[in-house]
């Protein structure tokens, strides 16, 4: 059985520490004791630790030495219309989990009104589930999540490969649109434009296309917001992770 990983801060003189809700769920929840050992990773690295006190409101690790640390398949950018919040919360825990680079929440023409405004006030909410969904799935680190963004924002983002999830008919399948097994590295960034509940508008969708955005289908299926959402996620780091045994 894997051991359970923890995010710290940092680690200095071979030392390293949890506070707030970890070190509550070690102690009361996992009973830790002095001894015990787990694993921790400072985003650079993960290593092998061993507890050495568990104090009221933090637990303090001697870290014993440096472990194998995998690198990403790919960094892959989401970037989702903004939705329901009940939704995003979800969008933002699977997408940890596939391993997303990066989350940038987009105000679309069809996103509900107010949640722009109301996004800025959930960041740190969304940062938590990332936090606690990249220690589940054993990350070297959590995604970046920023703050939300207009659509023409969002068109401006990065180099590289940029692909729009679009429900008319007439777009590539995404697993045709990407390079062939030989030519995807690790070094790739990918970023990933999905709509909102209702579908872009015919300005927007103009827009992501004279933008240099390719535009995509996962199939003749009308998928809610975020299942597209993680579907391609999935897909994308799939196909790179593929890519390495071969």
């Amino acid at each position: 059985m894997a051991r359970r990983r923890f995010l710290v801060e940092r680690i200095r003189d071979n030392a390293a520490e949890v506070r707030g809700e970890d070190a509550r769920h070690l102690a009361r929840v996992l009973r830790a004791e002095a001894g015990q050992q787990y694993e921790v990773s400072d985003g650079a690295g993960v290593y092998l630790a061993e507890i050495a006190a568990v104090e009221k409101e933090r637990v303090i690790f001697r870290v014993i030495e440096a472990l194998d640390t995998p690198q990403a398949p790919v960094r892959l950018t989401l970037c989702p219309a903004l939705i329901k919040f009940d939704r995003f919360e979800w969008l933002v825990e699977k997408a940890t989990e596939l391993g997303v680079a990066g989350i940038v929440p987009v105000d679309a023409a069809r996103s509900e009104t107010g949640l722009s405004e109301a996004a800025r006030k959930r960041a740190a909410r969304w940062r938590r589930i990332a936090h606690e969904s990249s220690q589940q799935a054993r990350r070297l680190g959590p995604p970046e999540i920023a703050g939300p963004v207009s659509l023409g924002v969002a068109l401006e983002l990065g180099m590289g490969l940029r692909y729009f999830l679009d429900e008319k008919p007439g777009a590539r399948p995404l697993l045709a649109a990407i390079p062939p097994h030989a030519d995807r590295r690790s070094a790739d960034r990918v970023l990933l434009l999905t709509g909102p509940e209702g579908g872009w508008t015919d300005a927007e969708r103009s827009a992501a296309t004279a933008a240099g955005w390719t535009p995509v289908s996962l199939g003749p299926l009308i998928l809610r917001a975020e299942t597209a959402a993680i579907a391609a996620a999935a897909i994308v780091s799939h196909a790179w992770w593929a890519s390495r045994l071969e």
